[in-house]
């Protein structure tokens, strides 16, 4: 299947305000992710970053652009897919320019997808709106929890 055939219909406003608040007590809450927009394969996610986000040289940790870029393009297929349960298999990143804080920007969006796995990219832009970060990753939607 190529993007977009056979999806099923999204979350109703009821279910993400549901969802929304869960989010809060996880990870996605401790690194404070804001959605600014979901739409069918794709999605926006905001991150004022804080001293608590930045590493020992005082730029943001690239294990915090990693988080927003997987929450960001998982966020899209979770949009995009209810009811599946979708992991990421592979996220590659490039690190493109150094941040010191303030409002970042993530964007996310589907490239491919096919039965099982889905293809995402997304991009994370600076408080200047420059490009601060390019990632790949791939989803693979599985039966249950692990």
């Amino acid at each position: 299947q190529c993007k977009g055939e056979g999806a099923a219909m999204p979350l109703e406003p009821e279910d993400w305000a549901l969802l929304e608040a869960k989010a809060r007590s996880t990870f996605w809450g401790t690194l404070g992710c804001e959605v600014e927009y979901v739409e069918l394969e794709k999605a926006a996610v905001r991150l004022v970053c804080t001293e608590r986000h930045l590493n020992m040289g005082g730029i943001v940790h690239g294990g915090v652009l990693a988080s927003l870029l997987d929450n960001t393009m998982g966020l899209a297929l979770m949009y995009t897919f209810p009811g599946e349960l979708i992991v990421t298999a592979q996220l590659n990143i490039h690190y493109l320019a150094p941040t010191t804080g303030g409002e970042l920007r993530c964007t996310g969006s589907m490239v491919h997808r096919t039965r099982r796995t889905a293809t995402m990219e997304g991009h994370i832009y600076g408080p200047e709106g420059e490009l601060l970060a390019w990632a790949s990753g791939a989803f693979r939607a599985v039966s249950a929890p692990v």
